[in-house]
């Protein structure tokens, strides 16, 4: 599991997901996203601009980020 610091209220998924190195840019978020590899709290994401706050957990490709 890793940890993400979060610096603000919130950060939408696709922005978490650059910031924490899972993926390269942002239209590969979205096409992850799309494709359903991507889950919020365990459950499959379906908007890119999902915000992510403390306390939730992002999971994409076996990688865990826990969101601080």
């Amino acid at each position: 599991m890793e940890d993400f610091i979060l610096k603000g209220e919130y950060i939408k998924l696709c922005q978490l997901m650059k910031a924490a190195d899972l993926i390269d840019n942002g239209s590969d978020a979205k096409f992850e996203i799309m494709e359903g590899n991507v889950k919020v709290n365990g459950e499959t994401a379906s908007e890119r601009g999902k915000k992510i706050k403390k306390g939730d957990v992002v999971e994409f490709k076996g990688r865990i980020i826990n969101v601080h």
